[in-house]
């Protein structure tokens, strides 16, 4: 199996990364197909499985771990587990597409640190922390401990942006696309 590259992006949550990715699967000539990450957590909203993730009860989860069935793993909050399944990779592979993750901070340093050569790391950085305050709170998908768990949780996914290979800083939503979609693609020629 040929293996294709990997492009790993990440940020807090509220900062722009799905939609970036988002625009960047809807360019046909990027080749680009979507790791869907597994989680214990449960669906929200209009998510599917299989789709936006692959829900996945706690004990299985766990089972997944011990066999050692993830690239890369997180327990992200108590007993909420996000991780990306081998088989997911393969799958994209095996397709002959180049794999595109809307992924953690941990996670995707983790698949930058397994495939070196092959990943593209970036970061998407938001604004300001008040600028994603005001974005969690706009999706009105979360309690309001949920969403001061994540502002806390996003001070601390800020300070590892520089570990990242490129940094696109999300002013404007339109510029991000331009400039992420210019990195994938000088990424992909090599």
């Amino acid at each position: 199996m040929k293996k294709g590259k990997l492009l790993v992006f990440s940020a807090p949550s509220g900062s722009g990364k799905t939609t970036i990715v988002r625009h960047l699967l809807a360019q046909p000539e990027l080749n680009l197909e979507f790791s869907i990450s597994a989680t214990s957590r449960e669906a929200r909203g209009e998510e599917q499985n299989g789709k936006d993730y692959y829900f996945i009860s706690l004990h299985d989860f766990k089972q997944h771990i011990k066999a050692e069935d993830f690239l890369e793993w997180e327990e992200v909050y108590r007993d909420n587990f996000y991780g990306t399944l081998k088989s997911e990779i393969e799958r994209i592979w095996a397709m002959g597409k180049n794999v595109i993750f809307d992924i953690d901070v941990a996670g995707g340093l983790r698949i930058k640190s397994k495939f070196p050569n092959e990943t593209l790391a970036v970061f998407v950085k938001p604004p300001s922390i008040d600028e994603l305050k005001i974005r969690l709170k706009k999706r009105s998908t979360e309690s309001d401990d949920k969403i001061n768990m994540r502002i806390a949780k996003a001070s601390v996914e800020l300070a590892t942006a520089p570990q990242f290979d490129k940094i696109i800083k999300n002013y404007d939503l339109d510029v991000a696309k331009a400039e992420a979609y210019q990195l994938v693609k000088e990424f992909l020629k090599d």
